[in-house]
């Protein structure tokens, strides 16, 4: 019999009372029925990296991303159904892009798919993405059960557009996502639970997380799993957005060593269950400011627990700010923030202070993934701009520095099969000085099915990343991507 912590058991029951009462005082859903309707979503992502290197010659190389979503969903009365396979295949993968040194590691995301792949340089897979069934007692009440994706922060759907992009790009994903910027990406199993009304929401969930992101199968289910439970209110007439939330994790494969800072030796006899609570609250607002557009933003979250044989204390928070000029044609948009999350600067005691990131989008907040949210300081300085109705422009600027230089640099996006442990670091040889990072995308889209991106960064590596690759600390990494999505009703 599986134990449960408390948060656990709390979040379950709650879920199960959610579901329960919904079941209990449901009114009659409207009787709305759509033929059924079939999905295609093609992505197709060309690859260009110059990873850090440690040697004269660096590690130069592209590679091909190519993601194909098939599927089918209807609406019957009170119930909504969708199935969807997902064909994901890697193309002239790298074979030199996993260093033998492994403070080095893999050098870029193409060494990364090279690794969890078997060495493959073309692998390919189809999954088996998402399959759901979904009850609606009325049209803000629902309860679904199977395989589906879960994006933590994204309960609600905000009418303005301002709080939207907020919600999606700024709070969305920093603790549960599908990795939607990896090719495999991520799904749960198991049962979701919401209700609410124009100005409140709760959302119950509990799922077990299934494999994928860099692994291109994406069938198995992990021994990983998170209860989730969330309490969105909008106020002030919809110029603010609040959320308090309580997320469980729960990590079986005690066969998989841990990444942190301990001894190699300490982690491989550490065979013990992860189990973490995370508490936390965000707040996004806007206020006019004469003919433009002021906004802020809190996100805070504190964590304890067992990280195997440790005791967890962590925690993280950011606050950002922003002016939109609404009187500029354009309307470019400046904004600034900075995030702290907490690392471990003792090794050898019983308390892991690394803040730990659970299951992301990692890449919603390092548009260049060659790091993540975890013993991270991050103040940076963003601005976008839109010159046409098709053209979405966007340039950031990032001044990293680790929080505890007895720590690592982490990268990754949390478990995605049962063979390594999912987020992996390199030794920061005592040093705080990271990076800075300056990136720049344009995203047009010339009509609603067919958009291209184009993405390009430059790191500029400092004493953490010199310690480890001293023959060139900077780094270049950028892509072009072709996405084409098709709806279509299913008629006779």
């Amino acid at each position: 019999m599986q134990i449960h912590t408390p948060l656990e058991a709390s979040v379950i029951r709650l879920s199960l009372f959610l579901a329960i009462t919904l079941t209990a005082t449901s009114l009659v859903a409207q009787s709305t029925s759509t033929p059924v309707t079939t999905t295609a979503v093609l992505r197709e992502r060309t690859n260009a990296t110059q990873w850090f290197s440690a040697t004269p010659s660096p590690e130069q190389y592209g590679h091909q991303d190519s993601l194909l979503r098939i599927g089918i969903q209807q609406r019957l009365h009170q119930w909504d159904y969708q199935l969807e396979l997902l064909q994901a295949a890697e193309l002239f993968l790298p074979n030199d892009a996993v260093s033998p040194v492994t403070a080095q590691g893999q050098l870029g995301l193409g060494g990364t798919y090279y690794a969890s792949n078997s060495n493959n340089q073309f692998p390919a897979a189809a999954s088996f993405k998402t399959g759901f069934l979904r009850y609606h007692f009325n049209e803000s009440s629902a309860l679904r059960v199977g395989r589906f994706e879960f994006f933590d922060g994204q309960e609600t759907s905000p009418h303005n557009a301002t709080l939207a992009w907020l919600q999606s790009n700024r709070i969305s994903q920093r603790l549960v996502g599908n990795f939607g910027f990896s090719n495999a990406q991520r799904s749960f199993d198991g049962i979701e639970a919401n209700t609410g009304n124009a100005n409140w929401s709760v959302t119950a969930m509990a799922g077990r997380a299934t494999q994928g992101v860099f692994n291109m199968n994406a069938n198995p289910e992990l021994n990983v799993d998170i209860q989730y439970l969330a309490y969105t209110r909008s106020l002030a007439h919809q110029h603010l957005l609040v959320r308090g939330f309580a997320l469980g994790y729960h990590d079986g494969r005690t066969g998989v060593v841990k990444t942190d800072n301990r001894p190699l030796a300490a982690r491989e006899a550490d065979h013990s269950n992860i189990r973490i609570g995370t508490y936390g609250t965000d707040a996004i607002g806007f206020v006019p400011a004469g003919h433009d557009t002021v906004d802020l933003l809190f996100w805070g979250a504190l964590q304890n627990g067992r990280w195997g044989t440790l005791n967890q204390r962590s925690g993280a928070f950011a606050m950002e700010g922003g002016l939109r000029f609404d009187r500029v044609q354009t309307t470019p948009w400046l904004r600034a923030g900075a995030f702290r999350s907490t690392g471990d600067n003792n090794p050898n005691d019983d308390i892991h202070n690394t803040f730990f990131q659970v299951l992301p989008t990692p890449r919603v907040y390092a548009r260049d993934p060659f790091y993540n949210l975890m013993n991270s300081k991050d103040q940076f300085l963003q601005l976008i701009d839109k010159p046409t109705k098709k053209l979405n422009l966007r340039t950031d600027l990032h001044f990293l520095q680790l929080t505890a230089p007895a720590d690592l640099w982490y990268q990754g996006g949390g478990a995605f099969d049962n063979k390594v442990f999912g987020f992996v670091g390199r030794p920061a040889n005592n040093h705080a000085s990271f990076s800075s990072v300056y990136d720049v995308s344009a995203d047009y889209a010339l009509n609603t099915q067919l958009s291209f991106g184009l993405y390009y960064a430059h790191v500029f590596g400092k004493s953490v990343v010199a310690a480890i690759y001293p023959a060139d600390r900077a780094s270049n990494y950028g892509y072009f991507e072709l996405d084409y999505k098709l709806s279509r009703p299913f008629t006779r």
